[in-house]
């Protein structure tokens, strides 16, 4: 399984109701279709041998018996072809009737899986015809061409750390799925045979269910539902087919399709198993299962996906879609002004101090804290944003900090920090000239002095401007810019902070400082500490030196959220940037990725507080625990 991905298919094939030669030759073409793909793993719909409107036909022994052959032809016909299929169909037993998939493998049939609820009204009198499946466990059934086939609803189906569940259409819609079941007893990817029809909306509500569904589960989901071609009597189907990825919708298809029809889609299955390992609750979830579950190990010959079609998000902390963006910059904006009220109400003070400097991260800490003020109604003059030029800082930066402010009516100052550092280079014995790591250090400590210490004299609080990639890469100096009494910024990645300026540059700020805002986001991101050039520009870019922020986030999410092994982020990041930046440039930024994470841990281990707005933080009292002397050599 090549780092730990597998191709899956749900599939809706033309059927004619009661023609079983007939469905059987479309279930066929669909799973060629699907090797063809290179899927391993195919769902149809429920009673697709059959179609699902037979109705009192399910009660003749001539479709039992045509339907029992199909299976045996499929059994038949799945030879040397590496492909587990999941197919659905009627099953007598013990005098009762039960609606089934059936899971086949390489000639075999490798298990039966009845539909556990059987719904009873109007649309769907399934009763009529079919007994429940739940309760059933440990049984086996035996045909003229397999004996002692196992039967239940606690069966799943393993290839190494690959197992699949099954469960039927109104299974679903149940309060407890019996999928939520066989995913705490390890299914990772659930197969759902359905026949679910149309009515306005349904097909909204059923996304969702499997989406939540998937997301609850920590699971892939693969849905395939009855098409246009099953009986038209009372009820029209669509065909509806679904592949869902812990809460992620994977792949959809165009429903009402009048050919066969199947859809692909590339899982991630460590990225389900690591989500599952971290979860606590999930595993402990256990102990309520009311079943032990039966496996049935077979072995696929090769995982081999072909052609990597799974698409992968260079931005994965910034939805690409601009309303969904758009949702999302305000709901943090939200979080960041609230956090900030609350420790600004807990503490009873009514001034804060930051330090501007004209780059992306101050001016949305200043934003957030403009918003904070507005929420308490505390005028903007108790904000003290404090300007201080030194060595490096450039008239574009200067001129942008100082316009800010006085647009959004704080008090501003300002404090040259260039004698105070030359001062400290003689008390030191640090040559001027010499444009080192203690030059630069110098200059972050003595802002950071500065506004402490005005911190102190005016009794406000002192709001750190640091983001999460800096954090990550301990981009910072210790006890300098790493430092303050509340860091609004330190759960969001570069990437989008640069988004939550824009957002507020469209729809929170006056015009005045929306040209503001928007020549800050066309500025190179730098700290400002080398001299600048003979033209007064920027001469230190932060990119040039740890390397674009849209990577480090890259590798910083799947290293953090998925836990990912470097070489399979190494895999995803060539795919996602493959038009973007070459092999060699990916390995070396991957490279300086890892060992400043590893080296920089001491930083992190003592940051200010500051709220959580997404699925990864740095925070030592909660989200990263990780010891400061640490070696990288095996993540290399």
């Amino acid at each position: 399984m090549k780092n730990s991905f597998i191709k899956v298919s749900a599939a809706c094939p033309i059927v004619n109701v009661a023609d079983i030669e007939f469905n059987l030759i479309n279930i066929q073409s669909c799973i060629e279709k699907a090797i063809d793909e290179n899927s391993k793993f195919i769902v149809f719909p429920e009673l697709c041998i059959t179609a699902y409107t037979c109705a009192d036909l399910f009660l003749q022994h001539q479709l039992l018996e045509k339907s029992e052959s199909a299976i045996k032809s499929l059994c038949e016909y799945s030879k040397n072809k590496d492909i587990l299929i999941a197919v659905g169909a009627p099953l007598h037993f013990n005098n009762c009737l039960y609606n089934c998939a059936y899971i086949i493998f390489n000639g075999n049939l490798l298990g039966i899986v009845p539909k556990s609820y059987i719904p009873n009204y109007s649309e769907f009198y399934e009763k009529r015809w079919f007994a429940e499946g739940l309760g059933i466990v440990n049984k086996t059934v035996n045909f003229s061409f397999a004996k002692g086939i196992p039967f239940g609803t606690n069966l799943l189906f393993t290839c190494g750390n690959i197992k699949f569940g099954i469960e039927i259409c109104e299974d679903l819609w149940v309060t407890i799925p019996p999928s939520s079941y066989l995913a705490l007893q390890g299914a990772n990817i659930i197969a759902n045979l359905s026949a679910s029809n149309e009515l306005v909306s349904k097909a909204d509500y059923r996304k969702s269910l499997v989406s939540s569904q998937s997301a609850r589960c920590m699971c892939s989901y693969l849905y395939a539902s009855s098409g246009v071609f099953e009986s038209s009597t009372d009820l029209l189907f669509s065909g509806h087919l679904l592949i869902s990825e812990n809460g992620l919708l994977l792949k959809e298809n165009n429903r009402f399709q009048r050919e066969n029809e199947i859809i692909t889609s590339i899982v991630d299955m460590d990225k389900l198993n690591n989500e599952r390992l971290k979860n606590t609750s999930f595993r402990n979830s256990n102990s309520i299962c009311p079943f032990d579950v039966l496996e049935i190990p077979f072995e696929f010959s090769n995982l081999d996906f072909g052609i990597f079609d799974r698409y992968i998000d260079k931005h994965p902390f910034v939805p690409s879609n601009l309303h969904k963006r758009e949702i999302r910059c305000k709901e943090i904006f939200n979080i960041q002004s609230s956090a900030l009220a609350k420790r600004f109400s807990f503490t009873g003070l009514n001034k804060a101090i930051i330090g501007i400097s004209g780059g992306l991260d101050s001016t949305l800490a200043l934003l957030v804290i403009v918003k904070t003020f507005d929420l308490l109604k505390i005028p903007l003059k108790n904000i003290i944003t404090v300007t201080m030029p030194g060595f490096g800082t450039t008239d574009r930066t200067y001129k942008n900090a100082v316009n800010l402010c006085k647009n959004l009516g704080t008090e501003l100052r300002e404090i040259n920090i260039v004698d105070a550092c030359l001062q400290h280079f003689k008390d030191i014995n640090h040559p001027v000239e010499k444009h080192d790591v203690t030059y630069e250090n110098v200059q972050a400590r003595e802002r950071t002095q500065i506004l402490m210490d005005l911190a102190n004299k005016e009794g406000g609080l002192l709001i750190g401007t640091g983001d999460l990639s800096e954090l990550a890469l301990g981009w910072c100096t210790y006890n300098g810019d790493h430092m303050s009494m509340y860091s609004v910024n330190c759960s969001i990645p570069k990437t989008l902070v640069r988004y939550l300026v824009k957002y507020v540059s469209d729809k929170e700020a006056s015009k005045e400082v929306t040209d503001i805002l928007l020549d800050v986001l066309d500025t190179p991101v730098s700290p400002e500490l080398l001299p600048k050039d003979k033209s007064g520009k920027i001469t230190q870019k932060t990119e040039d030196i740890v390397g674009p922020y849209e990577l480090h986030d890259f590798f910083l999410y799947y290293f953090m959220r998925q836990g990912a092994a470097p070489k399979k982020i190494l895999f995803l990041a060539k795919e996602a940037f493959k038009d973007n930046y070459s092999h060699e440039e990916i390995m070396k930024w991957f490279d300086k990725f890892i060992k400043r994470f590893f080296t920089q841990q001491f930083k992190r281990s003592a940051l200010p507080d500051g709220p959580k707005v997404g699925t990864i933080s740095v925070s030592p009292r909660g989200d990263l625990r990780m010891p400061s002397d640490a070696s990288y050599n095996s993540f290399l």
